[in-house]
Order: structure tokens, then sequence, then C-alpha cells
């Protein structure tokens, strides 16, 4: 299945799908958004990832800093932090470029390596754009955190690819549905940016859209 241009979802809603279904509705269906001090930390974190040039050499390596990816396959469009391309003679050819190069795709993201795959999911689907641009394969790359300052590498294996998939698959069945999950409040929901609009303990199965219009209704 090819998926039209108009049809294309925000590559990096898969992180926040991954995370949790209902706060990615919330933001990509019902367009509900509030800033905290993480997603603040998190866009100036990513800012300074591209502030540099566009193209930087360096010995026989080639970054590219906020390179535009998509997908027909999968549906989506987004960006990616840095791609390396590592010259090789099993690459591909660049334009502008001699030689050979391979893709070594880097997300960077403002706190420590975390306990689930969202971040790893999202970088699998950059890579999986990537292949399917440059008619390649893509091995592995690696998370940048801002904590630690290290990359940590991440595998794209079969199975991460079928999550990808999977999980891409259910977003655009919800999106096209217009549908908003209801979630389990957990732990991660006292640091969520949109815990005061999302108000799983007090909502049951309402959406955002249709809680906030009963208190406009309510209000004198």
């Amino acid at each position: 299945m090819m998926y039209a241009e108009e049809d294309f979802l925000q590559l990096s809603g898969l992180q926040h799908f991954a995370f949790c279904r209902r706060q990615w509705a919330l933001i990509h269906i019902e367009t509900q958004w509030r800033e905290n001090l993480r997603t603040v930390e998190g866009t100036l974190f990513h800012r300074r990832a591209h502030d540099e040039a566009q193209r930087e050499r360096r010995g026989d390596t080639l970054i590219l800093r906020g390179l535009p990816v998509r997908s027909r396959r999968l549906g989506v469009s987004g960006q990616c932090d840095v791609v390396e391309f590592h010259a090789d003679e099993r690459g591909v050819a660049l334009q502008g470029e001699t030689g050979r190069w391979c893709p070594f795709p880097i997300e960077y993201k403002r706190g420590a390596p975390k306990p689930h795959d969202a971040d790893a999911l999202q970088l699998c689907a950059q890579a999986m754009c990537l292949e399917e641009m440059l008619c390649c394969d893509i091995e592995e790359g690696a998370l940048f955190y801002g904590e630690t300052r290290r990359r940590t590498g991440v595998v794209f294996t079969p199975e991460l690819r079928d999550r990808v998939e999977a999980l891409l698959l259910e977003m655009h069945q919800l999106f096209a549905r217009g549908h908003t999950p209801s979630v389990k409040p957990g732990k991660a929901c006292r640091a969520c940016s949109l815990r005061e609009t999302c108000l799983p303990t007090l909502m049951g199965k309402r959406s955002a859209a249709q809680y906030l219009r009963s208190a406009l209704e309510d209000s004198p």
C-alpha cells in the first residue's frame, strides 16, 4: 500500500504514540498542546542540534542536519536531527558529492535513556524513510541523550521494524476515524504537559474536546 501525501502523518508522532496513544491523539487528532519545562527544554535542545551548517565534512564523514524524510509506504514525513554519511564503497551516491556513502541517522533527546523503546522506534522509522528515499539498507543508528552526553546505539532489527509498521498502521486507522483512545492513568501522567487537558482520572471515556465543551457550557 502507498499513502497519498495528504494522508501522511508526522513521523515524530510515533514516539508520542508508542509512549501514550492518548497523548498522541490529543496532539495530532484534537490538536491540543501545552508546554511545560520538559517540552521547552526539548525544543531548545533540538534547535541547538540544527543550529550548525546544513552540510559539514569531517574526514570521511559527511554530516547533514535537519534532513527532511518521507515514506509513501509508511505514510509519514518528518525530519532527522542528524544523519551522518560515512564513506563506503557499499553505500549510495549523493548529489554534489563524489564516492559512495552509508547513512547513519542520529536522533537527539533532551533527557536520559528510557526503559521503553519509543525513542528507538522513532529512529527506526527515520531509517526506514531514508531506505525508501535512497534505495539502500541501514542496519543501525544512534540516540544521543543530553543528560549523559553519549550515544546509545540502536540496531534496526526485523522485530523493531515490524513494530514500527504495526504502530503506524494503528495510527493511520485512529486518525482516519478521528478517535482519541482512553488509557489507564500511570506514573508517567504526572510529567505529561497535557495532564490538565487529558484529565484521565476525571474524564472516563470522554475526549478532551468533549470535556472542554462541557466545561464551557457549565461556565457562567
